[in-house]
């Protein structure tokens, strides 16, 4: 995986508003590839979360999956 990747979160991070399967974009790579800093972003562009992970807590998008939404509000429906 490299830099500006789309990825996809394997597990739910500790004490993070991310869930397993938010998407997100490398903005870093440490190490050749021991770790990775990647960036979380609502569908408006605005930062949700940068975090710090270790290759198993992420994969590469396939080109097969389509993209969900998910409210951070907790409403299912909420209005912006």
């Amino acid at each position: 995986m490299e830099e500006f990747s789309l990825v996809v979160l394997e597990e739910d991070p500790a004490n993070s508003r991310l869930r397993k399967g938010d998407v997100g974009t490398i903005v870093m790579v440490y190490g050749d590839g021991k770790a990775y800093e990647v960036e979380f972003v609502t569908l408006k562009g605005e930062s949700v979360a940068v975090e710090t992970l270790l290759p198993h807590q992420i994969r590469e998008v396939r080109t097969t999956e389509m993209m969900a939404v998910r409210d951070l509000a907790g409403g299912v429906n909420a209005a912006d």
